[in-house]
């Protein structure tokens, strides 16, 4: 079998006969690329930084939905997640997830620990790309996964136990359900399961695992709720609209080839988003009676959610039908938190766990061979679904479906638990940090430059010793403590609990000149009496 630019033939476009059956070879001496298409490459590695731009769309997406004294650090935990995963993903987070030598069916070996051993074999997902792409690629999947289950400390988690949360979450959960489902040796894998671009280890990991994040971690204090609403709309539409962009990369991409099937699967997604966006806002026009941008976004990633799964199985008609069911699902979803009375602050549940349970069930009822076939390598490898007369489908999938919920929620409160049990490491922030916010609390930094702003007014306005003629002294206020106590004109921190219960600048000043003006009026009228 000889290479061609285009072929008729089914599976790889030439036959893997490398010299290391490790890498592939030897690079010094020996072309690494032979058994590749250029364009299958370019593609995987254009979709990987569409992926990557999911996380900043994820953080502007989140930042935007929360208050404005919080905004920053929810910008701040989601790239930072995405750090310590690069890292876990190296170290041996792609081993964990991928390495074909572990034959236990739910997690991986050390055989690709730090990238060892990974190189220009086929990857373990298609033969179309090198194991080295295809890690690199599904890398961005353990991030956007990661970034979506941060979310749960929104206005009550501290900082760093999240990322040692998200560290070990990662080698625990994450790793886990990859292996499960992709993994040729995992257990999901070899029993049937459809699930084209992560309904498992991506959506149901990241809504279940935030949710028990959300439960160790507590409900925000209910008095701090009043008239609560999205700071910033325009962030939320601009971290979708980034969603949406990479998503096509997420789940295109996921066909690992330039094929029809990358097409067929941004079709799907595209078709099924916009179904779910549309239902959703018709659903909460029917009690606000008005339309609403933020169930715009919400519908559009709750049909992203769906295709997710069933984007590289089902046809078109039946994403249409997809977006309308998820768009419904999803949307009542967001009354589950009330019922369990769990703070899921941003319904990452409602979105992503409830969106990657329906589009794995449409998987069991619309899943086509036909479809699965249009990437030219797994021609008559999967039986399909009930329109394939393949009624089986639907156990497999329910029964995936309560493995990775189960294994999703208990895990993660389990390591949420352990890591708050650990001294410096709770992971919730005080009462008087949740009031203040989790900018100024966490990182002393600021979204919006007004915040900082208001609160330091007189930081920029020159001290003065005497007190004007309104008898009031300038006294200046710092968000950062050190600045606070070296800015006292008297030599004197302003007292620390009147900044926190919004005490003026001025107050201190202002009763410390009327009791020095009350006692001078006392001491002139005692020398008045006495000199009579």
């Amino acid at each position: 079998m000889s290479w061609s630019p285009s072929y008729t033939w089914v599976g790889s476009p030439a036959e893997f006969n490398g010299t290391d059956p490790e890498t592939g070879g030897d690079s010094n001496t020996e072309n690494l690329n032979q058994w590749y298409q250029s364009g299958d490459q370019a593609f995987i590695i254009v979709s990987a930084c569409m992926v990557l731009l999911m996380v900043p769309g994820i953080a502007f997406l989140y930042s935007g939905l929360s208050r404005r004294k919080s905004a920053l650090s929810l910008l701040w935990v989601v790239m930072m997640s995405f750090s310590v995963i690069v890292f876990q993903w190296y170290f041996w987070g792609y081993s964990l997830a991928f390495s074909s030598t572990a034959t236990n069916g739910f997690i991986g070996d050390l055989h690709h620990f730090g990238l060892m051993n990974t190189l220009a074999v086929p990857s373990p997902g298609s033969p179309l790309i090198p194991e080295l792409l295809y890690s690199f690629y599904q890398m961005m999947f353990c991030a956007v996964t990661a970034a979506l289950v941060i979310g749960a400390v929104a206005e009550r988690g501290r900082m760093l136990p999240a990322m040692v949360f998200i560290f070990f979450w990662a080698t625990l959960v994450y790793c886990p359900l990859a292996c499960w489902v992709w993994n040729v040796n995992g257990w999901a894998f070899n029993y049937g399961v459809l699930d084209y671009a992560g309904g498992g280890p991506v959506e149901i990991g990241s809504g279940l695992s935030a949710l028990a994040y959300s439960w160790v971690l507590g409900r925000r204090h209910e008095k701090m709720m009043l008239n609560f609403r999205p700071h910033n709309v325009s962030l939320v539409t601009l971290g979708t609209v980034f969603l949406w962009f990479g998503w096509l990369g997420f789940n295109g991409g996921s066909s690992f080839g330039a094929n029809l099937r990358a097409t067929m699967a941004c079709w799907n997604s595209c078709l099924t988003a916009i179904f779910a966006s549309m239902t959703w806002c018709l659903l909460d026009f029917r009690l606000a009676k008005k339309w609403s941008m933020v169930g715009w976004c919400s519908g559009i990633i709750s049909g992203l959610v769906a295709a997710t799964p069933a984007s590289g199985f089902i046809p078109p008609w039946a994403s249409i039908i997809l977006g309308v069911v998820t768009g419904v699902c999803c949307n009542f979803g967001t009354k589950i938190k009330f019922l369990v009375r769990i703070d899921d602050s941003l319904d990452v549940f409602a979105e992503h766990g409830i969106g990657g349970i329906v589009g794995l069930i449409f998987n069991a009822l619309f899943g086509a061979n036909y479809i699965i076939g249009l990437d030219g390598v797994n021609n008559g490898v999967y039986p399909g679904g009930w329109i394939d007369h393949h009624y089986a489908q639907l156990y497999i999938q329910i029964a995936y479906i309560v493995a990775a919920c189960a294994y999703s929620f208990v895990m993660s409160a389990i390591i949420a638990k352990l890591v708050d049990l650990v001294p410096g490491l709770h992971l919730r922030a005080t009462e008087e940090a949740e009031l203040l916010g989790m900018d100024d609390d966490q990182l002393g930094e600021f979204a919006y430059d007004y915040v900082e702003v208001r609160r330091d007014f007189l930081a920029w306005t020159p001290a003065k010793e005497e007190p004007t003629s309104g008898g009031h002294r300038f006294i200046p206020q710092h968000g950062i403590e050190e600045h606070q106590h070296m800015a006292d004109t008297n030599g004197h921190a302003v007292e620390k609990e009147q900044e926190k219960i919004g005490a003026s600048a001025r107050a201190p000043a202002k009763e410390e000149a009327a009791t020095k003006e009350a006692a001078d009026e006392s001491v002139d009228v005692e020398s008045a009496t006495g000199s009579r």
